[in-house]
């Protein structure tokens, strides 16, 4: 128990100097509008998308986080029937007609809110965005959208699980002498996108916690470390193979780039998910010097989807914890018919 807390207190401490500070998400492939604001308002429909994360499991006070996404179109009325359409029985949505016969949506606009809470030991975030983009089609078969997240953060420490001397006494030097339960900090939060996107590819580049900002939790002159908040960048891309009329595959990549969270700042992921039709899928993940993760999913009509991811660690953390669980949920509002340009990347 004592090397789990010892391990825990490591980690808080590399937080704001060598760790990334916003959440991991293995499914983002399911929802990178989790990632990038540019695809408000991407899909035909509104979508709804719930999603927990409970991260190293096993480990006391190991992240959990969970996140409320909603957006949906303003002005987009390209709700047409077709091949893509679940009216049409026999149909794969994402067969060869829909290759052959895809067009870029019309000029529309797109709004969203994300909420996410991340909880790690005795610290805790709330971050709460409204977004906003514009699509615009580039040509027959190109879209491209640009769009931009602001909100709030809120950043809290529960001091009641800081008793490092076994006395229970709470008192760290770091959070000053106030003698509440709980401090309390607020930061402005902003965060923008571009998202390029056709029938078989997409290429997306965003920036969140844009604003560097100071994050002190004493008014105490005589203590002279603080934390910092840096931005986040994601580059994102991916191609749709089609390698039947009823299977597609998807490999993608994702580079993140976060100032002092590993040795050369940049961590790549790829990715490879197979869908069947508009159905079910299997999909795995890798996260260059932390892990694999292996995924699967189900689409149940045009209305309701779900989502599972176990990753498993190949840092010491292994040694003490017993991977992570990670379940997303999905609900279609207004679904007229089954693809957005694209859904389910």
């Amino acid at each position: 128990m004592k090397k789990k807390l010892l391990l825990i207190a490591v980690l808080l401490v590399s937080v704001g100097t060598i760790a990334q500070q916003r959440p991991h998400y293995t499914q983002y492939i399911l929802n990178n509008y989790i990632l990038n604001p540019a695809l408000s308002g991407i899909e035909n429909y509104v979508d709804v998308k719930l999603s927990t994360r409970d991260q190293w499991t096993g480990l006391n006070g190991a992240p959990r986080t969970s996140y409320l996404s909603v957006q949906g179109p303003i002005g987009k009325s390209d709700y047409r029937t077709s091949s893509t359409s679940y009216d049409m029985p026999g149909e794969n949505p994402r067969g060869k007609y829909y290759w052959e016969n895809y067009t870029a949506a019309e000029p529309h606009h797109g709004v969203g809110l994300i909420m996410v809470n991340d909880k790690t030991g005795s610290f805790n975030r709330l971050t709460i965005n409204a977004t906003y983009a514009y699509h615009i089609g580039l040509n027959a078969t190109t879209n491209f959208s640009a769009g931009f997240a602001a909100g709030i953060t809120n950043i809290s420490i529960d001091r009641t699980k800081h008793d490092f001397t076994g006395t229970g006494d709470p008192f760290d030097p770091a959070l000053g002498t106030s003698s509440g339960t709980k401090i309390n900090t607020l930061r402005p939060d902003l965060g923008a996108g571009v998202w390029l996107y056709s029938k078989n590819y997409f290429i997306g580049l965003s920036a969140q916690q844009i604003i560097p900002q100071k994050l002190v939790f004493t008014d105490d002159a005589n203590y002279g470390g603080e934390g910092r908040l840096v931005p986040h960048m994601f580059l994102s891309f991916g191609y749709r193979f089609l390698l039947t009329d009823q299977i597609n595959a998807i490999p993608s990549v994702m580079m993140k780039y976060v100032k002092n969270s590993s040795k050369n700042d940049f961590q790549p992921e790829a990715n490879l998910k197979l869908q069947y039709m508009d159905m079910f899928w299997l999909g795995g993940s890798y996260r260059y010097q932390d892990g694999y993760a292996a995924m699967g999913g189900i689409n149940i009509g045009n209305t309701f989807n779900v989502g599972y991811a176990y990753d498993f660690t190949t840092t010491a953390l292994n040694t003490v914890a017993k991977g992570t669980h990670e379940i997303m949920v999905g609900f279609l509002i207004g679904n007229k018919y089954s693809e957005k340009c694209p859904r389910c990347w």
